[in-house]
């Protein structure tokens, strides 16, 4: 995958076209990732031991990884390359900017 947990991304499609915001999970198998306020559904919960009282509650649901782009140093979304930098392959940017540390 092009993006990792902790990256802060752009969504590129969907209904939630714009935002941004940083990876707070990611599901290789499944080529999803958990983004920070994007894709917000409505939860219904039946009363538990846990939560009493029950009700709708509001979380974040995956998205597909080919709807998020990595935002460079400029703050707009930006493609992924690889290139070798003292002998680690890193993910860079199509501007130049290294993505990992």
């Amino acid at each position: 995958m092009h993006v990792k947990k902790g990256d802060k991304v752009m969504v590129i499609s969907g209904k939630d076209k714009g935002k941004t915001g940083t990876i707070l999970e990611a599901y290789p198998k499944q080529s999803r990732v958990l983004v920070e306020g994007v894709n917000i559904v409505k939860k219904h919960s039946k009363p538990s031991q846990a939560n009493p009282q029950g009700g709708i509650s509001s979380q974040e649901a995956p998205v597909h990884v080919s709807n998020v782009m990595p935002i460079d140093k400029s703050g707009k979304p930006s493609r992924v390359g690889h290139k070798t930098v003292g002998g680690k392959k890193v993910r860079v940017t199509k501007s130049g900017e290294v993505l990992d540390k």
